[in-house]
Protein backbone atom coordinates (compact mmCIF):
# COMPACT_ATOMS: atom_id res chain seq x y z
CA UNK A 1 0.00 0.00 0.00
CA UNK A 2 1.28 3.54 -0.90
CA UNK A 3 0.83 6.14 1.89
CA UNK A 4 -0.57 10.03 1.05
CA UNK A 5 3.04 11.18 1.90
CA UNK A 6 4.90 8.20 0.17
CA UNK A 7 2.58 9.33 -2.71
CA UNK A 8 3.08 13.07 -2.72
CA UNK A 9 7.18 12.22 -2.69
CA UNK A 10 6.71 10.14 -5.61
CA UNK A 11 4.95 12.56 -7.60
CA UNK A 12 7.37 15.28 -6.71
CA UNK A 13 10.08 13.70 -8.36
CA UNK A 14 9.03 13.80 -11.74
CA UNK A 15 10.19 17.44 -11.17
CA UNK A 16 13.88 18.50 -11.99
CA UNK A 17 14.15 20.63 -8.90
CA UNK A 18 12.52 18.28 -6.26
CA UNK A 19 15.15 15.23 -7.87
CA UNK A 20 18.13 17.52 -7.52
CA UNK A 21 17.62 18.88 -3.98
CA UNK A 22 17.00 14.87 -2.86
CA UNK A 23 19.30 13.56 -4.98
CA UNK A 24 16.94 10.85 -6.09
CA UNK A 25 14.88 9.59 -8.99
CA UNK A 26 12.49 7.34 -9.85
CA UNK A 27 12.86 4.57 -12.48
CA UNK A 28 10.19 1.68 -14.05
CA UNK A 29 9.58 -1.44 -15.61
CA UNK A 30 10.79 -4.88 -15.44
CA UNK A 31 13.80 -4.46 -17.40
CA UNK A 32 15.12 -1.24 -15.85
CA UNK A 33 14.32 -2.10 -12.49
CA UNK A 34 16.44 -5.66 -13.31
CA UNK A 35 19.18 -3.69 -14.79
CA UNK A 36 19.31 -2.03 -11.21
CA UNK A 37 19.34 -4.75 -8.97
CA UNK A 38 22.32 -5.83 -11.12
CA UNK A 39 23.93 -2.37 -10.70
CA UNK A 40 25.69 -0.13 -7.81
CA UNK A 41 22.91 1.92 -7.55
CA UNK A 42 21.22 2.65 -4.09
CA UNK A 43 17.33 1.39 -4.33
CA UNK A 44 15.63 3.44 -1.74
CA UNK A 45 12.80 1.02 -2.18
CA UNK A 46 10.18 -0.62 -4.63
CA UNK A 47 6.83 -0.71 -5.34
CA UNK A 48 5.37 -3.47 -7.61
CA UNK A 49 2.52 -5.95 -8.40
CA UNK A 50 2.20 -9.17 -6.39
CA UNK A 51 3.57 -10.97 -9.44
CA UNK A 52 6.50 -9.18 -10.00
CA UNK A 53 7.18 -9.06 -6.09
CA UNK A 54 6.61 -13.08 -6.69
CA UNK A 55 9.53 -13.65 -8.88
CA UNK A 56 11.67 -11.29 -6.79
CA UNK A 57 11.17 -13.08 -3.63
CA UNK A 58 15.08 -13.00 -2.73
CA UNK A 59 15.96 -9.43 -3.06
CA UNK A 60 17.24 -7.41 -0.18
CA UNK A 61 15.60 -4.22 -1.35
CA UNK A 62 12.35 -3.32 0.32
CA UNK A 63 9.06 -4.30 -1.67
CA UNK A 64 6.10 -2.37 -1.47
CA UNK A 65 2.77 -4.79 -3.06
CA UNK A 66 0.39 -2.17 -4.05
CA UNK A 67 -2.21 -2.23 -6.22
CA UNK A 68 -2.07 -1.92 -10.13
CA UNK A 69 -4.54 1.38 -9.34
CA UNK A 70 -1.76 2.56 -7.06
CA UNK A 71 0.82 1.97 -9.16
CA UNK A 72 -0.68 3.57 -11.59
CA UNK A 73 -1.18 7.03 -9.22
CA UNK A 74 2.56 7.30 -8.58
CA UNK A 75 3.71 6.14 -12.34
CA UNK A 76 5.37 8.53 -14.55
CA UNK A 77 4.03 6.71 -17.64
CA UNK A 78 1.13 6.83 -19.67
CA UNK A 79 0.43 2.87 -18.65
CA UNK A 80 1.88 1.36 -15.30
CA UNK A 81 4.30 -1.40 -16.13
CA UNK A 82 4.10 -3.64 -13.20
CA UNK A 83 7.30 -1.99 -10.79
CA UNK A 84 8.68 1.42 -9.98
CA UNK A 85 11.81 2.26 -7.96
CA UNK A 86 12.85 4.83 -5.85
CA UNK A 87 16.68 5.32 -6.60
CA UNK A 88 19.53 7.35 -5.27
CA UNK A 89 21.40 9.24 -7.68
CA UNK A 90 25.07 9.10 -8.56
CA UNK A 91 27.40 11.71 -8.62
CA UNK A 92 30.88 11.55 -10.84
CA UNK A 93 33.18 13.04 -8.40
CA UNK A 94 36.16 11.87 -10.77
CA UNK A 95 36.78 13.37 -14.12
CA UNK A 96 36.42 11.54 -17.86
CA UNK A 97 39.74 9.56 -19.23
CA UNK A 98 39.86 10.59 -22.47
CA UNK A 99 42.82 8.99 -24.04
CA UNK A 100 42.78 5.42 -25.69
CA UNK A 101 38.95 5.39 -26.27
CA UNK A 102 36.13 6.84 -28.23
CA UNK A 103 33.83 8.85 -25.79
CA UNK A 104 30.59 10.60 -26.76
CA UNK A 105 30.34 14.84 -26.37
CA UNK A 106 27.00 16.36 -26.55
CA UNK A 107 26.00 19.92 -27.07
CA UNK A 108 22.50 21.11 -25.94
CA UNK A 109 21.11 17.80 -26.37
CA UNK A 110 17.35 18.73 -25.43
CA UNK A 111 14.68 16.02 -26.34
CA UNK A 112 14.77 13.31 -23.41
CA UNK A 113 14.07 11.05 -25.92
CA UNK A 114 17.25 11.55 -27.88
CA UNK A 115 19.20 11.32 -24.98
CA UNK A 116 18.10 8.29 -23.59
CA UNK A 117 18.53 6.64 -27.02
CA UNK A 118 21.83 8.20 -27.60
CA UNK A 119 22.87 6.59 -23.85
CA UNK A 120 21.36 3.61 -25.32
CA UNK A 121 23.43 3.54 -28.95
CA UNK A 122 26.41 4.11 -26.65
CA UNK A 123 25.93 0.79 -24.40
CA UNK A 124 25.57 -0.66 -27.98
CA UNK A 125 28.85 -0.28 -28.74
CA UNK A 126 30.40 0.09 -26.15
CA UNK A 127 31.00 3.35 -25.40
CA UNK A 128 31.70 3.58 -21.46
CA UNK A 129 30.97 7.71 -20.49
CA UNK A 130 29.17 10.80 -22.09
CA UNK A 131 30.24 13.94 -21.81
CA UNK A 132 27.34 16.57 -21.90
CA UNK A 133 27.36 20.64 -22.09
CA UNK A 134 25.38 21.91 -19.07
CA UNK A 135 22.09 22.92 -20.62
CA UNK A 136 21.81 19.08 -22.12
CA UNK A 137 18.43 17.76 -20.82
CA UNK A 138 19.15 15.94 -17.26
CA UNK A 139 19.93 12.11 -16.92
CA UNK A 140 17.84 11.78 -14.18
CA UNK A 141 14.77 12.95 -16.27
CA UNK A 142 12.23 10.23 -16.33
CA UNK A 143 12.14 9.94 -20.03
CA UNK A 144 15.51 9.75 -20.40
CA UNK A 145 15.66 6.78 -17.87
CA UNK A 146 12.85 5.48 -19.86
CA UNK A 147 14.70 5.70 -23.16
CA UNK A 148 17.63 4.32 -21.96
CA UNK A 149 16.06 0.71 -21.14
CA UNK A 150 18.82 0.44 -18.61
CA UNK A 151 21.67 1.39 -20.73
CA UNK A 152 22.39 4.25 -18.42
CA UNK A 153 24.03 1.80 -15.21
CA UNK A 154 27.06 0.98 -17.82
CA UNK A 155 27.34 4.34 -19.37
CA UNK A 156 28.64 7.37 -17.17
CA UNK A 157 27.51 11.00 -18.14
CA UNK A 158 28.74 14.25 -16.93
CA UNK A 159 28.00 17.83 -16.82
CA UNK A 160 30.35 20.33 -17.63
CA UNK A 161 31.15 23.81 -19.46
CA UNK A 162 32.60 21.97 -22.94
CA UNK A 163 34.12 25.06 -23.57
CA UNK A 164 36.39 24.75 -21.24
CA UNK A 165 37.10 21.47 -21.61
CA UNK A 166 37.87 20.95 -25.28
CA UNK A 167 39.96 24.11 -24.77
CA UNK A 168 42.07 21.86 -22.50
CA UNK A 169 42.04 18.81 -24.76
CA UNK A 170 44.20 17.43 -27.65
CA UNK A 171 43.29 14.47 -28.54
CA UNK A 172 40.82 14.08 -32.23
CA UNK A 173 37.68 15.86 -31.98
CA UNK A 174 35.76 14.71 -34.49
CA UNK A 175 32.36 16.92 -35.48
CA UNK A 176 29.55 15.70 -36.94
CA UNK A 177 28.24 18.29 -39.62
CA UNK A 178 26.68 19.10 -42.70
CA UNK A 179 29.98 19.58 -44.29
CA UNK A 180 33.02 17.26 -43.66
CA UNK A 181 34.64 14.46 -44.99
CA UNK A 182 32.06 11.53 -45.27
CA UNK A 183 31.81 8.82 -42.30
CA UNK A 184 32.18 5.93 -45.11
CA UNK A 185 35.65 7.26 -45.84
CA UNK A 186 36.68 7.45 -41.97
CA UNK A 187 39.96 5.99 -40.66
CA UNK A 188 39.04 4.29 -37.54
CA UNK A 189 40.43 5.98 -34.58
CA UNK A 190 42.61 4.74 -31.79
CA UNK A 191 41.03 7.50 -29.77
CA UNK A 192 38.61 10.26 -29.83
CA UNK A 193 35.83 12.54 -28.94
CA UNK A 194 32.63 12.82 -31.43
CA UNK A 195 30.56 15.47 -30.67
CA UNK A 196 26.51 15.77 -31.73
CA UNK A 197 25.05 19.20 -31.89
CA UNK A 198 21.41 20.78 -30.65
CA UNK A 199 18.76 18.78 -32.58
CA UNK A 200 17.70 21.86 -34.22
CA UNK A 201 20.73 24.13 -34.26
CA UNK A 202 23.79 21.73 -34.53
CA UNK A 203 27.04 22.70 -32.54
CA UNK A 204 27.39 26.02 -31.03
CA UNK A 205 29.44 28.42 -33.32
CA UNK A 206 32.07 28.88 -30.59
CA UNK A 207 33.06 25.32 -30.30
CA UNK A 208 33.56 24.86 -34.04
CA UNK A 209 37.10 26.06 -33.56
CA UNK A 210 37.88 22.45 -31.44
CA UNK A 211 36.52 20.31 -34.72
CA UNK A 212 39.78 18.85 -35.60
CA UNK A 213 38.05 16.00 -37.82
CA UNK A 214 34.56 17.74 -39.50
CA UNK A 215 32.72 14.67 -40.61
CA UNK A 216 29.38 14.44 -42.22
CA UNK A 217 27.08 11.71 -43.25
CA UNK A 218 26.19 12.17 -47.10
CA UNK A 219 22.79 12.74 -48.14
CA UNK A 220 21.18 11.12 -50.91
CA UNK A 221 16.94 11.72 -50.59
CA UNK A 222 15.42 14.56 -49.59
CA UNK A 223 15.13 14.85 -45.61
CA UNK A 224 16.32 18.02 -44.01
CA UNK A 225 18.24 16.45 -41.72
CA UNK A 226 18.90 13.37 -39.55
CA UNK A 227 17.43 12.58 -35.16
CA UNK A 228 20.63 13.11 -33.30
CA UNK A 229 20.42 9.86 -31.86
CA UNK A 230 20.39 8.16 -35.52
CA UNK A 231 23.44 10.11 -36.53
CA UNK A 232 25.42 9.33 -33.43
CA UNK A 233 24.41 5.85 -34.26
CA UNK A 234 25.30 5.94 -37.96
CA UNK A 235 28.45 7.75 -37.18
CA UNK A 236 29.25 5.40 -34.03
CA UNK A 237 28.95 2.54 -36.72
CA UNK A 238 31.64 3.38 -38.79
CA UNK A 239 34.29 5.24 -36.54
CA UNK A 240 34.33 2.07 -33.98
Amino acid sequence: MVSKNELKYIQSLCHKKNRQEEAIFIAEGPKIIDELLQSDFVIRKIYALQEWANKHSNSTIEISIVTEQELERISALQTANQVLAVVEQQRQITSPLLQKKISLVLDGIQDPGNLGTIIRIADWFGIEQIICSDDTVELYNPKVIQSTMGSFVRTKLWYVDLNEMLSNTSIPLFGALLDGESVYQLSKPNEGLLLIGNEGKGIRSELLKYVSHPITIPKRGGAESLNAAVATGIILSHLL
